[in-house]
């Protein structure tokens, strides 16, 4: 089969669109805006399940393969490692070699990986081929929206972001859920095995009705040097936020991983100003609307990972709920992502991103004052009105930022400016978790030892003092086996009680994140180069 190829025949602020090279194109599904969009999609679709759907195999898994829970940790750890790390980059190979070759490859990839985790026997393979699933969903999480971006007409392309922005909102929020059923009904390798037939689907629309779009001024050669130095950078930053709640944020070891981080992003940047092709052009971030919408993504995803974190605790471990209920429960956020992000990407395109985007953040920082609010006996419905704003408040901004950040960058930079949206979102989502844990883990520290000395409990040791506080920063009281009914009561309350006070702590932390988002939002306008790759297919 051959390639057919969009060229851009403008400059990077010209509006002129793109022409197709075959005047065949537009005529039947080949190129077809939306069933292009129903294709990345399907694909997409696996990479955000698998951020989540793990969570709930990992004790089963652990069980299986008799793994640590430091092993069991790197099942989640290795794929947000290898997909961070590498998103820029394999952006940066969609804009070289096309967005459609791209794409088919990360599904190829991402499915067999997943395929061969369903048959690992051990937690090292499991590991092993997460960090392949890793790689493969970093190839076509940025060559999709390339995909979108070249195939959509600027007036069209906030909806198609918006239907985008629906299934990996779903899809991440809907993975405790799925993974629940199949882990109960079927086994943990079925949430591995479940991405073949999807990938399978994947291929063969993509085979079918993709159309390979490449800019005219696409890089033609590879920035190296620039590739190992901004690895480096995101793998020191990515692992200080992974490892440093288990170092601590004081530990030497923690801080020489960020200075390291720092160092090389400098140098990375004195790199990209040298080189004929840089792997990421600093001009790019002249654009101040493009620079908003990646600190706003950081931010939202600050607020939203590492507030949601604990959420599931709250959940499961103080509620008592399983992870199919707690998954249930988390049902009002997932379906106001759904009908909010096509409402958002309707919005945005009448009225630009700025007001959509900044009142999203300020809905987003009263879901999170609200959730600081719950208490032990919360009811369901209470809950559930907090989450159901807090999706309402995510929609355009998922949509928004992506729309900034894709929409700003030239035709020939859309695939690098997906891998720096997607980037933001990672960095975002660990740099939340580690945060808010600390926050939380700092709340508890300083509680726990009073509460349990005012519930009139036995003194602990230091060491079971600190056995039973990391037990209370996840909410699990700290109960002994053969410990009396009374006690154990009492120790449940404190453990619950304590637990609340570190989650409230969090969540007015992720609001004030998400309230210094607000202002960020203003920064932001809609995409002045968006209108480069409009005009490549029917709609």
């Amino acid at each position: 089969m051959t390639s057919q190829t969009t060229v851009d025949k403008t400059g990077p602020g010209d509006k002129a669109p793109v022409v197709p090279s075959d005047p065949t194109t537009n005529r039947g599904l080949r190129g077809h805006p939306w069933f292009t969009l129903l294709t990345v999609a399907v694909g997409v679709m696996m990479v955000a399940l698998d951020g989540t759907i793990v969570a709930i195999a990992n004790p089963v898994i652990a069980d299986d393969l008799k793994a640590s829970f430091a092993e069991v940790q790197w099942i989640t750890n290795a794929y947000f490692l290898a997909l961070a790390v590498t998103l820029i980059t394999a952006g940066k190979l969609g804009d070289r070699f096309g967005h459609r070759q791209t794409f088919l490859i990360g599904v190829v990839g991402f499915a067999a990986a997943s395929g061969a985790i369903g048959l690992s026997d051990s937690v090292a393979f499991v590991v092993t081929f997460r960090v392949f699933q890793g790689l493969f969903g970093a190839l076509l999480m940025p060559a999709a929206l390339g995909l979108l971006r070249a195939t959509f007409p600027a007036e069209k392309l906030n909806m198609a972001i918006g239907i985008w922005g629906m299934v990996i909102g779903a899809s991440t929020a809907g993975g405790p859920i799925l993974g629940g059923f199949l882990v109960e009904n079927v086994s943990w390798q079925s949430v591995f095995w479940i991405n073949v037939p999807v990938g399978v689907l994947a291929v063969a629309l993509g085979a079918w009705i993709l159309l390979d779009h490449r800019a005219e001024n696409a890089p033609r050669s590879f920035d190296v040097l620039g590739i190992g130095l901004l690895s480096g950078a995101m793998f020191c930053l990515v692992w200080a936020l992974i490892k440093a709640p288990e170092w601590g944020w004081g530990d030497g070891l923690t801080w020489t991983f960020l200075v390291a981080s720092v160092a090389l992003f400098a140098v990375f940047a004195l790199w990209e100003t040298k080189v004929k092709e840089p792997l990421i052009p600093l001009a790019l971030f002249r654009s101040v609307p493009l620079s908003a919408g990646v600190v706003l993504m950081v931010l939202m995803a600050i607020a939203f990972m590492g507030g949601l974190f604990f959420v599931t605790f709250y959940l499961q471990n103080v509620h008592g709920m399983s992870p199919i209920d707690a998954g249930l429960h988390l049902l009002p956020l997932t379906g106001m992502m759904i009908v909010g992000s096509p409402l958002a990407g309707a919005l945005i395109t009448k009225a630009g991103p700025r007001i959509p985007l900044a009142g999203g953040m300020a809905l987003t920082a009263i879901a999170m004052y609200g959730m600081s609010t719950l208490e032990t006996d919360t009811s369901s419905v209470v809950m559930s009105l907090w989450f159901a704003l807090l999706g309402l408040g995510l929609a355009p901004v998922m949509v928004g930022a992506t729309e900034v950040i894709v929409g700003n960058a030239p035709l020939e930079l859309s695939g690098v400016a997906g891998g720096l949206q997607q980037a933001a979102m990672q960095i975002g989502g660990s740099l939340g978790t580690a945060v808010l844990g600390a926050v939380m883990a700092s709340k508890v520290d300083g509680d726990l030892p009073g509460n349990w000395a005012d519930a009139g409990l036995p003194p602990l040791t230091e060491a079971q003092l600190g056995q039973a506080s990391e037990a209370v920063q996840v909410g699990v009281p700290p109960v002994a086996e053969g410990t009396p009914a009374e006690i154990a009561a009492k120790i449940t309350t404190v453990a619950h009680d304590t637990f609340m006070a570190g989650m409230s702590l969090a969540s007015l932390v992720a609001a004030g994140v998400a309230a210094v988002a607000v202002l960020v939002a203003f920064l932001t306008k809609r995409g002045e180069n968006a209108e480069a790759g409009a005009g490549a297919a029917h709609i």
